[in-house]
């Protein structure tokens, strides 16, 4: 069984209110009893994609002295900067092409996805990105299952801000999982409102955003809740492929 945690959408931005919110989580995740067996956190770490806002990030997650119970696996989103994603949170040689990673445990493999476009709000799965998905997975053991975690959700949320910056070409997409019987799911961010629908007849899980929550279109005219507390999920791939999400908040 993979056990793994998930927090979205940090866009920490050197204000108080960011960094307290994000510690919150982090303080939370860290404190909890047992395995967990990564955090994912997919994309909009940084506000404006510098890299202190980087650095204070690496510092919060303890992606650089240790200090997190678990491996923290991140991927960009459309805040953020891949040349000072690689540098700063990352200490990697920087670069333009996209930030794509695999990690691979007993139960399973996560594959996480750069979907960011420089310059632009929605998003979309390089030619490189699809080249390096398919050699991945590939590269997996035969019946080890697989999901594949990216920011931008490639299905409408029926709500205007998150549906005008969606991820282009779905259809691309949705090629993959029907070749691929070993994709056991799909795992997002970028809606700020936790989510679970089907995409090519895989789970998707949108997950909840730690800086606000969207507010629905049936939920009055505001559409950033700054009030709500922040949130993450976690996602549990069982022995059997199936994927099953569960959404908490921190108060």
């Amino acid at each position: 069984m993979l056990v793994l945690a998930h927090i979205s959408d940090l866009h920490l931005d050197g204000s108080a209110r960011a960094t307290e919110r994000a510690e919150r989580v982090r303080d939370r995740l860290w404190e909890l009893p047992g395995h967990v067996d990564a955090l994912l956190v997919t994309g909009d770490i940084a506000d404006h994609g510098t890299e202190p806002e980087y650095e204070e990030a690496a510092r919060i997650l303890g992606l650089h002295t240790g200090d997190a119970p678990f491996p923290v696996l991140t991927c960009p989103g459309n805040h953020d900067s891949r040349t000072a994603h690689r540098k700063a949170l990352l200490r990697r040689p920087g670069g333009r092409g996209p930030v794509d990673s695999v990690h691979v445990f007993g139960d399973g493999a996560v594959l996480l996805c750069d979907s960011s476009v420089p310059g632009r709000d929605d998003g979309k799965l390089d030619e490189e990105t699809y080249d390096w998905i398919e050699t991945t997975l590939d590269g997996l053991d035969d019946g080890l299952p697989a999901l594949l975690a990216f920011h931008h959700p490639p299905v409408p949320l029926h709500h205007p801000l998150p549906d005008s910056h969606p991820l282009r070409h779905p259809d691309r997409l949705a090629a993959l999982p029907a070749r691929r019987p070993q994709v056991a799911g799909l795992i997002t961010g970028h809606a700020h409102t936790p989510a679970a629908t089907t995409f090519a007849g895989r789970p998707l899980t949108v997950g909840p955003g730690v800086a606000w929550t969207l507010r629905l279109p049936w939920e009055g005219e505001r559409v950033a809740d700054r009030d709500a507390p922040p949130g993450y999920a976690f996602h549990v791939l069982d022995d059997s492929g199936r994927l099953t999400s569960h959404f908490r908040v921190v108060t």
